[in-house]
């Protein structure tokens, strides 16, 4: 465990970095118990997609299975999110009343396609805020080792324009820097300004599980697609893994924050024939087995008659 001092003192190292090159590598962030017992619980919500009363993952593109509010999942993925380098950094780089925004994880199948490409996170509504990039960072943490698919950023590349899509011919010639390869052991995290160039390299030969902490300042106008459809609501957590929260947690995790709130918001289906067919082979399931219920039931009471 880090002291006061050697927090303060690694902290200032990570911002040095961050602000200089817009990404930090961090071998070895997380390891032992609490490393494994995420690994557990992020393999485990991996196990069946989620449907109806069964809880899993979502599935939204062919190549990525997404787990949604991962720091409902295990204590170690709340410690990792309020880790106190990353406090520190961030308050210091975001300002003070950055905020963890989004908590997700991912599982990427093995492919040789280049299908998550070289871009700038587009999160801010660009037609209100025109006199600068608002900062956001976003902690990435591998909970398995990564030889391959691993994340690409270009060093340098931040804060130098509205995050947009690049075209690979944009690279080195557009876009130029040193392109920092993220590859580790299970554990190992980065920290990287989203509005840097970046990309999940191909291709990947071995599946990868990684989470990604995402945050800003709430306060920032979001784009009108994330308006729509309600991405950075408020973090859904486990009251069984807030215990002992500081006042400064308790507002990095949003609490009393309605700024996102949004009532009543239901996502648009993505395929909405395919829903309404799954909710009516549902049905047939529950009316065959209600059916089947009342006929044992019948013939038990026949059966004691009889006896």
């Amino acid at each position: 465990m880090l002291t006061d001092t050697g927090v303060g003192a690694e902290s200032a190292r990570i911002l040095h970095q961050l602000e200089r090159d817009g990404v930090v590598v961090l071998p070895g962030f997380v390891a032992g118990a609490r490393l494994a017992g995420m690994q557990r619980a992020f393999a485990h919500a991996l196990q069946r997609l989620k449907v109806n009363t069964t809880a899993g993952f979502e599935k939204s593109e062919l190549l990525r299975d997404m787990i949604e509010d991962v720091l409902t999942l295990d204590q170690g993925f709340v410690d990792v999110a309020l880790d106190p380098r990353v406090q520190q950094t961030l308050g210091a780089y975001i300002g003070p009343e950055f905020q963890l925004v989004e908590a997700k994880g991912w599982l990427s199948r093995p492919s040789r396609r280049d299908f998550h490409g070289w871009h700038g996170d587009e999160w801010y509504d660009k037609t209100q805020v025109t006199d600068r990039i608002p900062r956001e960072v976003k902690l990435a943490l591998y909970l398995t080792d990564v030889e391959s698919g691993h994340f690409e950023y270009i060093r340098g590349s931040h804060q130098q324009e509205a995050p947009r899509i690049y075209g690979n011919a944009e690279i080195g010639t557009a876009v130029s820097g040193e392109i920092v390869r993220v590859l580790g052991q299970a554990g190992t995290a980065c920290l990287f300004d989203t509005s840097g160039v970046h990309r999940q390299s191909t291709p990947i030969l071995q599946p990868r599980h990684a989470i990604f902490l995402n945050y800003h300042e709430s306060r920032v106008p979001l784009q009108p697609a994330d308006v729509k459809g309600n991405r950075y609501h408020p973090l859904i957590l486990n009251a069984a893994f807030l215990g002992d929260l500081t006042p400064e947690e308790c507002r990095i995790l949003g609490f009393g924050d309605q700024s996102k709130l949004r009532l009543c918001h239901s996502r648009p289906p993505q395929f909405p024939k395919l829903e309404r067919v799954y909710h009516r082979s549902l049905l047939a399931a529950l009316q065959v087995s209600d059916f089947s219920a009342r006929v044992r039931e019948r013939l038990k009471r026949t059966l004691g008659l009889r006896g």
